[in-house]
């Protein structure tokens, strides 16, 4: 049974930051901001930034917010779960692990080449996929 609550211990460069009470976590890139973390209430992330963005999926307290941070920076999630396992879920493929399990996540030591089409800005192309400035009652 992987729909139960989870707890997420998180340290971010060994540093504690906190115990998310959750139905899970996504961490994602600014790329993968505009996808699951957006419709879980994560901010939009300017793909220049340097970041890496953690979000709550229903948390079970209010005062759990989106935190942003550097992509430098090492994540570290420890799961307990009342199911004794928990199921992580990267672009589209599933594993299910052990609870207790202390995922380590980190940038990779290099990148890839991402076509970009030219004269297309990203804020047009948000403004236009989000539909802001045009009203809905016309």
């Amino acid at each position: 049974d992987n729909s139960s609550l989870i707890e997420i211990q998180t340290s971010i460069n060994g540093e504690p930051l906190t115990n998310y009470m959750a139905d899970g976590l996504i961490v994602c890139t600014p790329t993968g901001s505009t996808g699951y973390s957006l419709s879980a209430g994560g901010p939009i992330i300017e793909p220049r930034s340097n970041s890496f963005c953690l979000s709550a999926v229903a948390p079970h307290s209010l005062s759990m917010r989106p935190v942003i941070v550097c992509d430098d920076a090492e994540i570290e999630l420890t799961v307990r779960s009342r199911s004794h396992n928990f199921l992580v879920s990267i672009d589209g493929r599933s594993h299910s692990y052990p609870e207790g399990t202390t995922l380590t996540l980190r940038k990779a030591p290099f990148t890839i080449g991402v076509v970009k089409v030219k004269h297309k800005v990203f804020f047009d192309t948000l403004r236009d996929r989000m539909m802001w400035g045009v009203d809905q009652r016309l």
